[in-house]
Parts: C-alpha cells; structure tokens; sequence
C-alpha cells in the first residue's frame, strides 16, 4: 500500500460579486468553512492557475459575468495506504465530493508520496 497526493479542481459558483478577488475570497472561504464542518481540515483549498491561451502564463481561474463569478479551487488531499493511483483518486473524491456536494469535482494530478514511519494509520 501507498501514500499519494491527490489535487482535484473544484468549480465553485459566487453570486452577487464584483471583484475578482472578493469572488476568489469567497469562493476560498465557503470551500474551507463546509470542509472544516465536515472534519476534513486535512483539505488544502487554494485559488487554481489558468493558462493564458496567449502567451501561456498562469492566471486565477476566476471569471465574472452578470454579477455572478465562477471560480476554480485547488484541493489537494494526501491519502494514505491506497492500493493504487485510481484507489486513491475514489478516495479522494470521496472524501471531499461527501463535503462539497453539488461541486463538480475533477483529479488534476495523483503523485505518489514517501511513506512516512510516523503515517501508520
């Protein structure tokens, strides 16, 4: 069994906003906060990167039209003694998809991680 990391993207409507930013900030708070009352304060949740379709550097994924901003959330989990990349993908969504029900939910990236002698769980 193994250790893995799992980044899943999350897209996470806001209504009534304005600002790019005041739609990232919501968007990380209201993600964090239904996470933390799930006990799942293992979930790192941050603002995903968009490529530029120009000249290929990263941006917020964040967009605002009619008031209303959709924005795209990072979410990486570790989990631990997974039989597989694809065992550890069904975990982790799982685990946060159970939180964030209604959020659609897709795996970026399973990197497989270092056991820890201290991660016997």
């Amino acid at each position: 069994m193994s250790n893995y990391l799992v980044a899943l993207e999350a897209a996470w409507l806001v209504r009534d906003v304005e600002a790019i930013d005041d739609a990232i900030g919501v968007a990380v708070s209201e993600a964090g906060r239904r996470l933390n009352e799930a006990n799942k304060e293992f979930v790192d949740v941050e603002v995903g990167a968009t490529p530029c379709p120009a000249c290929g550097e990263p941006f917020d994924s964040a967009f605002i039209a009619a008031s209303t901003a959709l924005v795209g959330l990072m979410l990486e989990i570790d989990v631990f003694n997974a039989d597989s990349e694809e065992h550890a993908t069904r975990i982790a969504k799982s685990e946060v998809g159970g939180a964030l029900r209604d959020v659609p939910l897709d795996v970026i990236d399973v990197v497989e991680t270092e056991a820890d002698e201290d991660d016997e769980r």
